[in-house]
């Protein structure tokens, strides 16, 4: 998901380069939404292991 991200980055950077602002600032857009999705999922499955991780040391003292 991050480097979906970092492409639209780099795709926004050439567009706004060559002049597309419009373009550029759509996937700048892309890349936000992006960012926080997978951030988002980091903080998911971050818990979720952390949890788990308990249940499994609790069952096996």
């Amino acid at each position: 998901m991050i480097k979906l991200a970092i492409i639209s980055l780099v795709i926004a950077a050439v567009l706004a380069l060559l002049g597309f602002g419009g373009a550029a600032g759509t996937f700048v857009g892309i890349a936000k939404i992006l960012f926080f999705i997978a951030i988002a999922l980091f903080v998911l499955f971050l818990v979720i292991g952390v949890l788990a991780g308990k249940g499994i040391k609790n069952r096996l003292d």
